[in-house]
């Protein structure tokens, strides 16, 4: 069992991820394709990618055992902001600490030589390891990204609903059964036993599709706490059913074109990506962007030389109920693939 202990700032430091996380995602499919058990759900998605991405599994594999430790530069905290940021991150893992974490996994196994020329982290073998992880993000995430995003936004605007409405001490209990709220703990069900204490650092809460069985947390308790879940999604029938009364109103107060820009927002984008996602021109998607914020539905923040726009709680919780809003031909005609 894993025991995360709070305190009274650790709460108000809780959030739920905006969106998957590709490296997560990345490692966590390495996961089910290690598993020899029948997954009717992802079985396509297992042809396709052993199919297409063997000479990354070939790296990639021996990193990711099928059970127990994985190092914890495979998931670089700056992911959050996408899949370039965060393999600038991992590209530029420090030697010791390639070192120390390739240790301690072939310390689990028997000697690979591929992790023993990681570990001693020369440039060739990083720059491998990177083209690799770029090659299996196209071939496992890519195809797929639509439904991960998909399961990923259900779960998040719940959650975010949630800790909106009724605080985070609601939020932490909608975790049940796999993870008990007993404040100041939470227990997750974990294969080893362990406590990690937060000491006012909060923590990361993030949904994932390929999260199929218990969380999973960083191995290192000085990297910034991190919590990854499977994401629950929700009966695509009943989502519909629900979602068709307020579609209407959202399409009398918002119009269809700003309604697209609205629930084309899925994590953090750029104005660019927003003008893709919702088949508009940069011009119009960053006026609708404008209006969207002044109604208190999305943020904006300056990050280098981009703006990235993102859902409020309450943009979240109009969104989940807008499935059906948009019509077929203001919608994008294909979801690109993750941090482009």
């Amino acid at each position: 069992m894993l025991r995360v202990h709070f305190t009274a700032g650790d709460l108000a430091r809780t959030n739920v991820a905006d969106a998957p996380d590709p490296f997560w995602e990345s490692v966590l499919s390495l996961h089910r394709l290690r598993r020899t058990e029948a997954d009717p759900v992802l079985a396509g998605w297992r042809e396709h990618v052993l199919a297409h991405g063997l000479s990354a599994l070939r790296l990639l594999l021996p990193l990711v055992p099928a059970h127990g430790y994985f190092p914890d530069f495979l998931t670089p905290a700056a992911s959050t902001d996408g899949f370039e940021a965060g393999l600038d991150a991992l590209l530029s893992t420090p030697r010791a600490r390639l070192r120390e974490q390739l240790g301690r996994l072939a310390g689990a196994g028997p000697p690979d030589p591929w992790t023993r020329t990681l570990a001693e982290g020369s440039g060739p073998a990083v720059r491998r390891l990177g083209a690799a992880l770029r090659e299996h993000r196209d071939h496992a995430l890519g195809p797929s990204w639509p439904q991960i995003r998909a399961r990923v936004e259900q779960d998040r605007a719940r959650r975010a609903r949630t800790q909106w409405y009724e605080g985070t001490d609601a939020l932490l209990r909608t975790f049940a059964p796999a993870m008990r709220w007993r404040a100041p703990v939470l227990e997750v069900d974990y294969p080893v036993d362990r406590d990690l204490r937060l000491e006012g650092r909060g923590i990361l809460l993030i949904p994932s599709y390929f999260c199929r069985r218990t969380p999973v947390a960083l191995a290192d308790a000085e990297l910034p706490p991190t919590l990854v879940y499977p994401a629950q999604g929700t009966c695509a029938r009943a989502e519909r059913a629900e979602s068709a009364p307020l579609a209407r109103d959202l399409a009398r107060l918002l119009g269809h074109t700003r309604a697209a820009v609205l629930q084309s927002l899925g994590g953090d984008c750029t104005t660019s990506e927003l003008a893709r996602r919702a088949g508009v021109s940069v011009s119009s998607a960053s006026e609708h962007a404008a209006v969207l914020r002044d109604a208190g539905l999305i943020v904006s923040d300056r990050r280098r030389n981009r703006v990235q726009h993102s859902l409020t709680p309450v943009g979240l919780a109009l969104r989940a109920g807008a499935r059906e809003l948009v019509p077929p031909a203001v919608r994008s005609p294909a979801v690109p693939p993750p941090g482009t």
